[in-house]
Formats: structure tokens, sequence, C-alpha cells
């Protein structure tokens, strides 16, 4: 059983507060029944409720585009992924994919309101300790605000990646006392590195509950921010201790997990190549404690043959799955030759359901089959892919099913949750961090420092992990022409490094809501998404034909309703809006 389960439950024992009314008849002012005092708050067991709540709100409560995994924000405009239902279905969706979102637009304030409720539960926490009682100690006040610290940095990461400037508020500032004259005028960056820069002096390097955060993961979220900030020796700095040093908050050292699938199974969850996850737990009697923002993510219409049964909104590229393609050596197709015609990946596209099909022949890397589901190859312990069937609108979605964080038919009932209107639940742990993601940042911090060679050491690490991967039928063969090999020659282009550490990143984290601020941070955006829609357009017109990338789109609009509330003198809305 994992440690520290984030109930919603804590979230009314965190953030409820006795409010007093000023009135002469004094008798009438009750305390509200199920509320809890602020002495009772700023106990050491009062305290550790209210963190428990700002760490409950990582996964987004059940907002489906508010968690970290970023699964529309940063894999579908991203161009790794496509809405792929009708058009009907979801449809607040449709415009982010295709560039074309407004500031008024249904999801804009998605990530925008978890993100601050995460950062007042962090800033009532903080607040509270500065009333702690009698029984918390120095220490615990260190181990609490550390941890606070952390997680409203987390909370403000996911704020400047994608709306750039927001309102920074801290502990200082609540309602009625400014809060709502807070403008969006400061660079978020400074604020996110103190926090971090806190929490690693203060954190601990193993917690007796795995959930919870530690020094490591602090050092290499901070390393992932100056990779933002373009600060590359700070970041190297870090990324050597992580990698030298760096144990889990259960005290593994870090490394990667040996088989590619296995970090996204259940039972292996806070494995060593977990550096920061969001717990998730199935059958709590709450799907908000599982991984609420997948529930319709999953093959559409699989019956009891397959999993989630719904609904087929987070659907593979065609660009994405044919960058797994490979050269006679087992090397990625840099030059992206991968989209031509004489190597682009063959699918079913087009076949009618039930139609004869032969998969792909040509070579393959592995990750492939372990991240997209594809027509007769085995999906998890399932069954081979059966192709159209299990695609709800294949002209607007493409021939391709996800496969990440997707429960396998052994994981049923035990890491699932059957309680809700779709099993598409899991108790599968998000991984926020990685150590892979550490490896590949650390190959693009030695590549603009200068050291190519240490580059292409840490690339190999993640391939060779990836070679020791392949996907296995049950006759033991390999599912797949898989052809994958090292780089053996020695990196003297930087350019050319730079290439080979950004495809590798699209294979070993694609799928997992990384790729759009890849982009926008290497200032490759415009580039890569026009070459992603000049080919997936042309395959699913009715969903992306017509659909432009411009740099407008670098940002999410500030929610036109936020700028109504508190007016243009408070808040800028970005540019194009």
């Amino acid at each position: 059983m994992k440690n520290f389960k984030l109930k919603f439950g804590a979230l009314l024992a965190s953030t409820a507060m006795m409010v007093a009314v000023s009135c002469s008849d004094e008798f009438l002012d009750v305390p509200p029944v199920g509320q809890l005092s602020e002495n009772q708050l700023s106990s050491l067991a009062g305290l550790d409720a209210s963190l428990i709540a700002a760490y409950s709100q990582v996964n987004g409560r059940g907002n489906r585009l508010g968690s970290p995994s970023n699964w529309v924000w940063g894999s579908i405009r991203g161009g790794e992924a496509n809405k792929g239902t009708d058009p009907g279905d979801f449809s607040t969706i449709n415009p982010i994919q295709r560039y074309e979102n407004n500031a008024a637009g249904g999801e804009m304030g998605s990530k925008y309101n978890v993100c601050y409720e995460g950062i007042a539960r962090a800033n009532n926490v903080l607040r509270l300790i500065e009333k702690a009682g009698a029984d918390v100690t120095d220490a615990d006040k260190k181990r609490l605000s550390s941890q606070a610290r952390f997680l409203r940095a987390h909370f403000y990461f996911e704020l400047a990646r994608l709306y750039n400037r927001t309102p920074y508020v801290d502990e200082t500032v609540d309602y009625g006392s400014g809060l709502e004259e807070v403008k969006n005028d400061k660079d978020l960056w400074p604020f996110i590195i103190a926090d971090f820069e806190y929490a690693i002096a203060n954190l601990p390097a193993t917690q007796p509950q795995v959930g919870r955060v530690n020094a490591w993961a602090a050092k290499s979220y901070l390393g992932k921010v100056y990779m933002y900030t373009k600060e590359y020796s700070k970041a190297k700095t870090l990324f050597d201790d992580v990698i030298a040093n760096g144990v889990t908050s259960n005290g593994l050292k870090y490394d990667l997990v040996s088989y590619y699938d296995d970090m996204f199974r259940a039972a292996n969850d806070n494995h060593q190549e977990s550096v920061w996850a969001y717990q998730s737990a199935a059958n709590t009697g709450s799907v908000l404690n599982a991984n609420p923002e997948f529930d319709l993510n999953f093959p559409y219409n699989t019956g009891p043959a397959g999993p989630g049964n719904c609904c087929g909104f987070f659907q593979p590229s065609f660009t994405f799955v044919n960058a797994f393609r490979t050269s006679a050596q087992g090397l990625p197709l840099l030059d992206k030759s991968y989209n031509s015609p004489a190597n682009e990946v063959k699918n079913d596209m087009g076949l009618a359901s039930g139609a004869a099909f032969t998969p792909d022949a040509g070579s393959l890397d592995p990750r492939l089959d372990h991240t997209v589901g594809r027509r007769g190859i085995p999906y998890l312990d399932w069954q081979d892919h059966p192709g159209q069937a299990w695609i709800r609108n294949q002209p607007n979605a493409g021939p391709y099913s996800p496969k990440k964080y997707v429960y396998a038919r052994s994981e049923q009932g035990s890491y699932q949750d059957n309680s809700s209107w779709t099993p598409g639940y899991t108790g599968i742990n998000f991984m926020i961090i990685r150590f892979a993601d550490i490896l590949l940042l650390a190959a693009e911090a030695e590549i603009e420092v200068g050291s190519l060679e240490k580059a292409r050491e840490y690339v190999n690490r993640v391939r060779t992990r990836a070679m020791n991967s392949k996907l296995k039928r049950e006759d033991g063969s390999d599912a797949a022409n898989y052809v994958i090999g090292l780089y053996n020659d020695a990196w003297t282009s930087a350019d050319t490094a730079r290439l080979a550490v950004r495809h590798e990143r699209l294979l070993e984290l694609g799928m997992e809501g990384h790729r759009f601020f890849d982009l926008q941070r290497w200032g490759t955006a415009q580039a890569e998404l026009d070459f992603y829609l000049a080919y997936d357009a042309v395959k699913l017109p009715a969903a992306l034909g017509g659909a432009k990338y411009t740099d407008q789109y670098k940002w999410v609009p500030i929610p036109q309703d936020q700028i109504d509330l508190v007016g243009t003198d408070i808040l800028t809305q970005n540019p194009g809006f």
C-alpha cells in the first residue's frame, strides 16, 4: 500500500477558517458547523493537514486540464496528439489544438484556477506557521514551510510557462488585504527560484512518507527552472549533483528503471526513476484520489476486452509516431525524413474496420510500442490492438491510441477504480519529474556549456534502457522490427548534438506533457508545429485542416473572466488576445 494518500477531505480541515463578525448581539455569532478554528489549524496536526491539502491540489482535483500531466497544454499543443473525437465532444479543446483559442474560451482558466487554489493552500500553511502553537517546534516549522514553498514554486512554475506573467501572491497577502490589487507585472521566475532554493536548504534527503518532496526533488526542479531561464551553468551544477548523488524520498538511488514500461505500472510506483510524482490511489471512495484527468483519454468502445472503454480524447499524431523510425544503424532520422512516403509508419487509416492489415515492417525504436497503441501490436496484456474498433472517430483522430498511464488487465480492480461512470481511473502515480527527464535536461545543459561528449554519454544512457525494452509477444518474439543503437561517433557539432538531444526528449518523454514547453523554451515552436501540421492536417482535414500556429499562441491568454473581475488596470492581457 502506498503511503501519503492525499484526500479531498483534507481541504475541509485545512482551508476553513473562523470568520468573526462585528455585532452587538454576540450570542448570534455562532461558528460555522464543520469548520475549524485558526487555533486548531495552527497546531502541529492542523498544520500537517493543511499541508496535505496543498499536496492534494497537485493533481487538479478533477479539473482535467489543471494537472501537471499537461496532456492538452503540452502534448496536444505540442503536436504529439490530437483531441480525436467528434467535433461536438469536449469542444473546448478544438480551438486549443488548432491554435485558435481566445481569452474567453472555456478552458483558459483551468490551469489558472487550479494553480491559484494550490498557491492559496501553500500560502495558508505558511501563514499558519507564523501563528503556530506551542506543540510546533522550530524543526517542525522548517519541515512544513520547506514543503509548502516547494509546492508554491511548482504551481507558479506551471503558471509561468503557460501564461507568462500572472499575479504573484505570497503568504503576506490575503483576501481583504490587497489581494485584488496585485498586478501581473512581475517576472515570476525569481520568486520560483527563491522558493526552490529555500526548499533545497531545508528539506531532508529522505522522508518518512514517500509522497512528500525531498531536497533532491527540489534540486532537480530548480535545475529544470534554470533551463527555462537559460542559466545553463547553474543547471549543470545542480544536475551533476543530482545524477551522482540524488535519491528518492524513500531512499532509492536515482536511476533508470530497467524496462521502459515498468515505470508506468502501479505496483512499481515510487521506483528509482520517480523524482517527484503525485500519489494516486484507486478504490478509496473518491476517484479524485486517482488520476482524475485521464478518465476521457482511454481507447474507445473496448468493452471488457480492453481498458477504460471511453473516450478517445488523446490520440497520438501521425508525425509523432513517424518520429520513432530509425536508420539501419538504429539511430533517429534527425533530418526529419521520417514523414516522407518512404519512411512514414504504415497504419490502417482508411481501411474498413476488420479488414486484413499487416503492421509496419520497417525499423523502429521500441519506445513507440510502449507509448502508442498500434493495430496488430500487443496492447499491454489485453490483446493485440484491434485498430479502428478502438478509435471513436478515425477521420478526426487517426489510427492510434495512447498507452502510457493506462492500466493493464492484471491491474483491474486493484490499481484501477470501478466506482464511477467509467473505469478509466487508476492508482498509477503520475511522474511530474523522472530521472530520464533530468538526464536529458543535463545533456542540454552540457551542450550549452560546451561539453558535447558528456551530453552524448547521458543520451546514450537513456537509449541503452530503450535498447533493453523491446516489446515481446507471448511466444518471446519481438512485437515489431526494433532496431535501436547508440551514438557511437563523437559529437563535434553543438547544432547536431542539440538536434539529437531534442529528438531524444520527444521519443523518451512523448505523451507526458512536455513537448510544447520544450519547443517554447528552445524557440523552435513555429518550425516544428508547421512541420507537424503540414503532415497531420492533410491526414485529418476535418480536425486540423487550415490550422496554423503563430507566435501569438506561445502563451495562453489570461482568462478573460479574471480581467473582467479586477479590471484592465490590474491584469494585462498577453499580446494578440
